[in-house]
């Protein structure tokens, strides 16, 4: 049979994390310890007990074990002593390498890409999430064939394909190549179906100044979500509880109306082929007119999760949109480093979503930027046209308004780009009066 993605629920597994040479300013032995301490919540959000973990610094990774095989024997007298049945390790391995080390091991070994995987499948609640983590789990396989073998039975899902006879001398392997290639292929059309309905509901509210929370998983997001509109979605102490996003109208305290959309969370390395497959779910953030970075403050490695999350967002095209920092949990941040974080981000917002600290500023911010975004106007309007009128006073800032001979009004009105274009369809004439 192919291996699938496996799951770690209820295993006592043992975290192999590996330190190479430096690549980069965060590729240091302090950065490694930290990000696995970070596979460690991974694990235990897949169900997994962490029983226990072993680091090795290498110049390269081995090329039979990815660890040397000292190390991979050490590791097996590991398993031993805590009775562990599973391994996981902080890198993405070969098939090769999970091969040996399974040989050698007597035990499941899984790389941190399939982890990710395992736990978004776990998450998947709604139909497009199942498809986009299918498609996600096939792509992550699909290179990996050549290690493997069986045929596809076990690989469950939406895309109807039925397993074919096997041509005069075609190869197992190639079988399930072109059953791979082909379950893909359908399911990134239903994806595509699934991400133009997304398009047109998103445009649909293209009246509507529209603001998305991305950030880091577990920075807080659902929680502040439900700070500023009173709703009680899900909130948990695990990474990416969150997979579909979720959008909802926030009213500001100056009665200024918004939608508010709570979406996945990144981490470190997210493998690319996630990005791509939840390009759907990501499409609020695409189309949104306001990014709220959400950043924990309380941890240690918020600076190098706001370049994660940067990093993510150029992937998507959406570096240049106009975003706000958002510094929570400060309630639980260390006085010096949420110092220094202010310091390096001054522009940025501090709040306690939980202690709901702070939440004024932000909605004062948010509406200083939607009041820029606004064109002042001084308009005629024949008194008959009581539709325009009318939503000019709801969907602007009127101003200044005098009736003019009982025929018609002398108005001045701030109003949003987004509700000028409705507001023409409506009979507003931008054209300059006559002096």
């Amino acid at each position: 049979m192919i291996r699938t993605i496996l799951t770690v629920y209820q295993k006592q597994v043992i975290l192999v994390g590996v330190i190479l040479p430096s690549r980069g300013k965060y590729d240091s032995e302090n950065n490694n310890l930290a990000s696995l301490e970070e596979l460690s919540f991974l694990a235990s959000t897949a169900g997994a007990i962490v029983v226990g973990q072993i680091i090795q610094t290498r110049n390269k990774p081995d090329s039979s074990y990815y660890i040397g095989k000292g190390k991979a024997e050490e590791l097996a007298q590991l398993i031993k002593d805590r009775k562990a049945n599973g391994i996981i390790f902080n890198a993405d391995l070969s098939p090769a390498h999970i091969r040996n080390l399974e040989s050698v091991l007597n035990v499941s070994v899984i790389d941190r890409t399939e982890l990710i995987l395992a736990i978004f499948n776990t998450h998947a609640r709604t139909k497009q999430a199942k498809l986009q983590v299918e498609l996600a789990q096939l792509e992550y396989t699909l290179p990996r064939l050549k290690h493997l073998w069986g045929h596809l039975s076990r690989l469950g899902g939406s895309g109807g394909v039925k397993i074919g006879m096997r041509g005069p001398g075609e190869k197992q392997l190639e079988v399930d190549r072109r059953l791979i290639f082909q379950k893909i292929t359908n399911l990134k059309k239903e994806s595509m179906e699934i991400q133009n309905r997304r398009k047109l509901e998103v445009s649909g509210r293209s009246e509507e100044f529209t603001v998305a929370l991305v950030g880091y998983t577990n920075a807080g997001k659902s929680t502040l979500m439900n700070a500023l509109t009173s709703l009680n979605l899900l909130v948990e102490d695990k990474l990416f509880s969150t997979l579909d996003t979720k959008t909802y109208l926030w009213e500001l305290k100056s009665g200024q109306k918004v939608f508010l959309s709570d979406t996945v969370g990144f981490i470190k390395n997210l493998p690319h082929h996630l990005i791509s497959s939840f390009h759907a779910t990501l499409e609020e953030v695409r189309q949104a007119d306001l990014l709220l970075h959400i950043v924990d403050a309380s941890s240690k490695q918020a600076e190098q999760q706001i370049d994660a999350v940067n990093l993510v967002l150029n992937q998507l095209e959406c570096g240049d949109k106009e975003i706000i920092i958002v510094l929570n949990k400060i309630d639980r941040a260390d006085t010096i480093e949420l110092e220094i974080l202010k310091k390096r981000f001054p522009e940025a917002c501090p709040i306690s979503a939980l202690k709901k600290i702070g939440l004024d500023k932000l909605d004062k911010k948010i509406e200083e930027i939607i009041n820029r975004r606004q064109v002042e106007l001084s308009i005629r309007i024949p008194v008959e046209n009581g539709r325009l009128m009318a939503y000019l006073h709801e969907r602007g800032a009127v101003l200044q308004k005098t009736l003019i001979r009982n025929s018609y009004f002398n108005i001045k009105v701030r109003l949003g780009q987004h509700d000028l274009l409705k507001a023409k369809e409506l009979g507003l004439s931008l054209r300059t009066p006559k002096r």
